[in-house]
């Protein structure tokens, strides 16, 4: 390892340096072992972590890492108030707002959603937060069928 490793220019710290083992059967990762010994040096076994602003886990369920993109769309969209909460002063277009809603909450929201395989609960999820978004900037909708 220290060896390919050298070849390629790069350093292990030994320290920071976790594994995870990912295969479709329990085999494995049944072995209870918490760590993996090569040389003088232990690897701790980690369960999950965050790759690339990515949230791997072992039994490579991507449901934790949608659960994140939504509290961090939820959390951007907070974040710069004076676009989405304070708009009420009418001085910011409603189309410079659902622009930046495009180009801030969408991007946030969906990184990495190619390699997602969406259930029907998933998309529930991720279409119950866009509306959420919507219905904040753009206020309720009134079907016309309903108002007559």
């Amino acid at each position: 390892m220290e060896n390919i490793a050298r070849k390629l220019g790069l350093q292990i710290n030994y320290e920071k340096t976790k594994y995870m083992i990912l295969e479709r059967k329990n085999s494995l990762k049944q072995n209870k072992i918490g760590y993996l010994k090569i040389k003088n040096y232990k690897f701790e076994r980690v369960k999950n972590f965050k790759y690339l602003g990515v949230i791997l886990n072992d039994d490579n369920n991507y449901k934790t890492d949608l659960q994140e993109r939504i509290k961090n769309a939820n959390k951007t969209y907070f974040m710069p108030q004076i676009f989405f909460l304070n708009f009420k002063n009418r001085n910011i277009s409603k189309k410079l707002i659902l622009r930046l809603k495009n180009i801030i909450i969408d991007k946030t929201l969906t990184y990495t959603s190619e390699t997602w395989i969406l259930t029907k609960r998933d998309r529930k999820q991720m279409n119950t937060f866009e509306r959420k978004v919507y219905w904040r900037i753009l206020g309720p909708v009134y079907d016309n069928e309903k108002e007559n």
